[in-house]
């Protein structure tokens, strides 16, 4: 037993209970554009199930045979039509972990010589942000609350005050980015927070 507990130094640390999370990929992506260095945003098709009409970054869940840097570049190759060739990963971004079972695992990456195709089953539009004005705006903040409810079967008798007891509560934070006529909020602004924090601590 000892010795098993030895080998734990050589293992990657992971996220705890990844595996009942569902897990997806998207890539940052940085054009060149008119305005200088600039993220792209998809609007996604109002066809999709999911989400539809949403800002997003490409990405999707990532696939048994990939890791998570491949599903990334994958899912831009079929959202924006380009060749691997034109995708250049920097590294990866901040982990996001949500209250709601979903794990990102985003990447930013250089989009080499983008000609402003994509996927008209899955992208309705396609648009960018100068990343300018991303570090000179702070985005619109606001907190939703997050409660924990037990289910019908939870085992009261066995903590203590039972059903009395008092269950922490949690704040989410929800961004927002208004840039011309575009509302860019949710998953996707979260993880355009963290990249332009980042860049800014450096």
């Amino acid at each position: 037993m000892l010795n098993k507990i030895i080998k734990l130094s050589k293992k990657t640390v992971g996220i705890s209970d990844s595996e009942n999370h569902m897990e997806s990929s998207v890539l940052i992506p940085i054009i060149e554009s008119k305005n200088g260095l600039s993220l792209l945003y998809e609007v996604r098709s109002e066809y999709l199930k999911k989400q539809p009409n949403e800002i997003c970054f490409p990405g999707g869940k990532i696939e048994k045979d990939e890791n998570r840097k491949e599903a990334a570049i994958r899912e831009t190759i079929e959202e924006l039509l380009v060749m691997s060739e034109n995708i250049e990963i920097i590294s990866a971004s901040d982990i996001l972990v949500t209250p709601f079972n979903t794990i990102i695992y985003p990447y930013i990456g250089f989009l080499r010589n983008y000609q402003g195709t994509f996927n008209k089953d899955e992208v309705k539009e396609v648009f960018h942000v100068p990343l300018s004005y991303l570090l000179s705006t702070e985005p619109q903040c606001y907190y939703i609350d997050v409660k924990l409810i037990p289910g019908d079967n939870f085992p009261y008798d066995l903590i203590q005050n039972g059903k009395d007891y008092k269950f922490g509560r949690g704040k989410y934070p929800v961004y927002f980015y208004l840039f011309e006529n575009k509302v860019i909020w949710g998953l996707t602004a979260r993880i355009t927070y963290d990249f332009v924090k980042n860049i800014k601590n450096l």
